[in-house]
Formats: structure tokens, C-alpha cells, sequence
């Protein structure tokens, strides 16, 4: 009997159009990002497209704008 491997909920993802929008980047500047090792993508199980942990782009965007705010703090 074979198991299937169970599927990570897409819900939790954000493709790279949604998740660059979240990020206030380009798309090509997250896909140039994924390659250089700064993100990791997961890939959809079917058409192969880039998705993006919505917790992992939340993570980043509170650690960027800390930075931000941290930058303009000691102006």
C-alpha cells in the first residue's frame, strides 16, 4: 500500500505576485532574493510556481520595518 505525502495547505502561502505586494518589492526582486538564499520558496506540487511561507514573509516584513523604525529612532 502506498501513502500519498500529505500537502502543505496553500492557504498558508502567498505566490510571488501576493507576496512581493506584501513586501511593498518587485516580483524580481523576491525571485532574485530566493536565489540568492536571502528567502526560501517552496514550489507548487503541480505547475512548479514559487509560493512563499506567510509566516516567513510576516517574520521578515516585522524585522524590516523594526529596522526601519529603529533607523529613523536614531536620527
Amino acid at each position: 500500500m502506498l501513502r500519498q505525502a500529505r500537502l502543505p495547505s496553500l492557504k498558508d502561502y502567498l505566490t510571488v505576485k501576493d507576496a512581493a505586494a506584501l513586501l511593498g518589492v518587485t516580483p524580481i526582486t523576491l525571485r532574485r532574493w530566493d536565489r540568492k538564499g536571502k528567502l526560501k520558496s517552496t514550489r507548487h506540487p503541480i505547475n512548479r510556481y514559487r509560493l512563499y511561507k506567510r509566516e516567513q514573509l510576516e517574520k521578515l516584513l516585522g524585522r524590516l520595518t523594526g529596522e526601519t523604525r529603529l533607523t529613523l529612532k536614531n536620527r
